[in-house]
């Protein structure tokens, strides 16, 4: 979209769901004359009514397809609320001249201090030692500590990262900082990366930590599955605060039982939020396994910083200067 749209009359402005950002995450006003009207969230099924007469529609994870698209003649703007845009029909958009934009680089410190969370959690036992102590254990100890659960300093262990992005970069940073030393994984099945990057299957090897920061796509759906757990000479940590699907998390489970693997540290599955068959329903009572509800990305700060650069990337939208588009 090159020309900027006109700006006489109210533009009608829907957010599918609002509910999918923090209540005291601040939506700031429009730089042009609009109507906002928001919805917690929409069901597939309604989609298409609720965009039917607006001219730009923001969205979080509510799908926007061909056929809502078609029945929305004043659309003009697409706002992403997250850096994710596979729940768009972005081909139909093109077609339609619709400007779809998502954000970009706001998690750089959330994400990676989540990361970092869940790593000393479980290389420190430190949910199993908070249990034991709310259940009596120092009390019957009957001395000042107790050395019931493993723990393990982040010095000196080896740091695999699997992608080299800001959140991977930024990791890394965080983990020099502890001391750690830090390989980044070349890609799965690739050789010939350079000295900056370690062979994917060595990653697997050597690795006391392993954290995943990859895109979900075709190459890296299940990257690490039953046989990658089995190159896991030193039984590592996996923790995944990128996208559900780089794990088979059948696998997992069977990692986790068996004792492949020390522990894992997982924010994002497949189906959100997970269903009672899926298989980490099986392990929410493992000491070794922490599951928090897809918020890796959601610190007060970082909510934000989205919805400011949400705010900015319409505004710039509407008067024809897109940026962060998505294609």
């Amino acid at each position: 979209m090159n020309h900027p749209m006109s700006s006489e009359a109210r533009a009608r402005v829907v957010f599918l769901d609002r509910s999918t950002l923090p209540a005291g995450t601040e939506l700031r006003e429009f730089a042009f004359p609009h109507e906002l009207v928001v919805y917690g969230n929409t069901p597939a099924s309604a989609v298409a009514e609720r965009i039917a007469d607006a001219e730009v529609v923001i969205t979080n994870k509510v799908p926007i397809g061909r056929t809502a698209l078609e029945a929305a003649k004043k659309l003009r703007v697409i706002g992403v609320a997250a850096t994710g845009f596979d729940n768009i029909d972005v081909d139909a958009c093109n077609e339609k001249g619709v400007t779809v934009s998502n954000i970009r680089n706001y998690a750089t410190s959330t994400v990676p201090e989540h990361t970092f969370a869940l790593i000393l959690a479980l290389r420190r036992s430190l949910l199993d030692y908070r249990d034991s102590v709310r259940a009596g254990r120092w009390q019957d100890s009957g001395q000042f500590c107790y050395f019931d659960h493993p723990i393990k300093d982040l010095s000196g262990a080896v740091l695999g990262i699997v992608g080299d992005g800001a959140l991977g970069q930024a990791v890394g940073a965080l983990g020099r900082a502890f001391g750690m030393e830090v390989r980044f994984s070349a890609y799965k099945g690739t050789r010939g990366m350079g000295p900056l990057y370690t062979p994917f299957e060595e990653i697997m090897r050597s690795s006391d930590i392993i954290t995943l920061h990859s895109p979900l796509t075709p190459s890296t759906r299940n990257m690490i599955g039953a046989a990658e757990f089995g190159l896991m000479e030193r039984r590592p940590l996996l923790i995944n605060t990128a996208r559900g699907g780089l794990v088979d998390e059948t696998a997992l489970v069977d990692a986790l039982r068996s004792g492949r693997i020390s522990g894992a540290g997982f924010d994002v599955v497949t189906v959100e939020p997970p269903r009672d068959d899926h298989p980490f329903a099986q392990a929410r009572d493992l000491p070794n396994f922490i599951l928090t509800p897809h918020v890796a990305w959601a610190s007060e700060q970082a909510t934000q910083t989205l919805a400011d650069q949400l705010i900015e990337n319409i505004n710039l939208a509407w008067a024809g200067t897109p940026r962060h588009v998505v294609s």
